[in-house]
């Protein structure tokens, strides 16, 4: 497995992989702003035998602080370390930046989504913390957690 960052013709590593998540990314206009929003956004592609399996983008919001964008893998590849690998690549890009914390968020536990929980509990074993519940910044059906960590 092979970890590359990639500067152009972001949306064609993006969409196919988007596409095969529909548990997480089941809304088009959502997932089709993802696809065009990483064109500006660092991008990291992970790929086992020259194919693309799955990608991780980051936000600038201050000097300090990112956020993860967006993150996905192709579902058979889930549970193998790749999205800790690529994670961590995205967090050396970072701290190379001298960004100090880094945030994502997700669905919260008070929806009991099986797939969000299993993605809360990716980012918790990566160093995330809770920070704080928006019970409607989504919208009231999708109740957003804010988690953070700290680079340095």
């Amino acid at each position: 497995m092979e970890i590359k960052f990639i500067e152009e013709n972001k949306d064609i590593f993006v969409e196919p992989i988007l596409r095969s998540l529909p548990e997480w990314f089941g809304i088009e206009e959502s997932t089709q702003a993802y696809i065009n929003g990483v064109k500006d956004k660092p991008l990291w592609v992970a790929f086992e035998n020259e194919k693309p399996i799955g990608f991780i983008s980051l936000k600038k919001h201050f000097k300090k602080s990112y956020e993860v964008y967006i993150m996905g893998l192709y579902p058979d590849f889930h549970g193998r370390g790749i999205g800790k690998r690529l994670l961590n690549d995205a967090e050396t890009y970072l701290k190379d930046l001298d960004v100090e914390l880094l945030q994502v968020k997700t669905l919260s536990d008070s929806s009991p989504d099986k797939n969000y929980g299993n993605t809360r509990h990716f980012y918790l074993s990566c160093g995330f913390e809770p920070l704080e519940e928006f019970k409607t910044l989504w919208d009231e059906w999708n109740p957003c957690l804010l988690l953070i960590k700290k680079l340095k």
